[in-house]
């Protein structure tokens, strides 16, 4: 069940990213680089506990509301999407000439790259694409 989750909001994403209208080079490549930095975040997730909604007490005094499993709720979309754009600036646009074609790929230090304020504006580019995906499918998650 987790894992349908995980492939439901990598398609999402995959799915409205062709739909933004903004420049961007390589909106695929870009595409790709997103929902891997998403797969990273589920592969650090750590299990949690259900998250316990009963804070009400009826006319008897027990506890009323619902338990919610912590995998299928809002809050865990919210931590794993939470701070996901901001990562994207570690990312930076490469060329690959043997194969003619370019690719979205996470960078340690910008300062040992040739052209850093280049790969700088890469990064900043596929950070702001990402805040414009992640703003076309918020709606789309939350009614999963």
């Amino acid at each position: 069940m987790m894992r349908a989750k995980q492939v439901f909001l990598i398609a999402v994403i995959v799915a409205v990213s062709f739909h933004l209208g903004a420049p961007i080079d390589d909106k695929c490549a870009a595409c790709n680089a997103i929902a891997e930095e998403l797969e990273i975040q589920l592969l650090k997730e750590k299990p949690r506990n259900h998250l316990d909604m009963r804070n009400r007490l009826n006319s008897k005094g027990q506890r009323e509301g619902k338990v919610i499993d912590y995998r299928i709720s809002d809050l865990r979309v919210v931590d794993l999407l939470d701070g996901l754009c901001d990562r994207m600036l570690d990312y930076t646009l490469q060329k690959q000439v043997e194969l003619k074609n370019t690719e979205w790929v996470k960078v340690e230090n910008f300062d040992n790259l040739t052209d850093k304020q280049e790969a700088k504006a890469h990064a900043n580019d596929i950070s702001t694409y990402c805040g414009r995906l992640l703003e076309e499918i918020e709606d789309k998650i939350a009614a999963r």
